[in-house]
C-alpha cells in the first residue's frame, strides 16, 4: 500500500501551471517537523515536495501561501532524469489526493479542498474554539518570518 499523510507549512508560495491540455498542476514544498528533538534540543524538519492536480491545484494556489499550514494525504511517487552533468537524478514527491487547510479564519478552521469543514490541530491535540488564542482578534494575524519554523 502506498499511502502518506503529512501536516506542515508551505516553504514558499504555490507554483501553479497548466498542462497543454488545460489541466491545473500546483507544486509546493512542505516543511514537516520531526516528532523528536535533535542533540541541540530543537526540532528538525523534513522538506517534502508535493504535487496537486486539477481543481485541488487551483484551490491550493488561490488559498495558500508561504507559511500556510496544510494537511496532505496522498501517495509517494518516484521518478528519475538525466542531469546537466550526465548523472542520473532521482526525485521523490507526494502526489496529493486531498489537501486540508489548517490555518484559522475567525477562530474556525477553513474548509479543505473538498469543501468540508476542517478542524484546527496543534500537534496531535484538537483546539476548541474557546481555547483559540486568536478568537477575539479581527482581520488577519501578522506573522513575521522569524515566527515560522523554517
Amino acid at each position: 500500500m502506498n499511502s502518506v499523510n503529512l501536516i506542515g507549512r508551505l516553504t514558499r508560495d504555490v507554483d501553479m501551471k497548466y498542462t497543454p491540455n488545460g489541466v491545473a498542476l500546483s507544486t509546493f514544498t512542505l516543511a514537516v517537523n520531526r516528532p523528536f528533538k535533535n542533540e541541540n534540543g530543537e526540532y528538525d524538519a523534513d522538506f517534502i515536495r508535493v504535487q496537486v492536480w486539477r481543481k485541488r491545484a487551483e484551490n491550493v494556489a488561490n488559498y495558500c501561501k508561504k507559511g500556510s499550514k496544510v494537511s496532505v494525504s496522498g501517495r509517494i511517487q518516484t521518478s528519475s532524469f538525466e542531469g546537466q552533468d550526465g548523472k542520473k537524478v532521482y526525485m521523490t514527491e507526494v502526489v496529493a489526493d486531498s489537501i486540508g487547510f489548517l490555518d484559522t479564519r475567525n477562530g474556525m478552521g477553513s474548509g479543505n479542498s473538498h469543501g468540508n469543514q476542517q478542524r484546527n490541530f496543534n500537534q496531535s491535540h484538537e483546539i476548541q474554539p474557546s481555547q483559540d488564542p486568536f478568537r477575539n482578534q479581527e482581520g488577519t494575524v501578522a506573522i513575521s518570518e522569524s515566527d515560522l519554523p523554517f
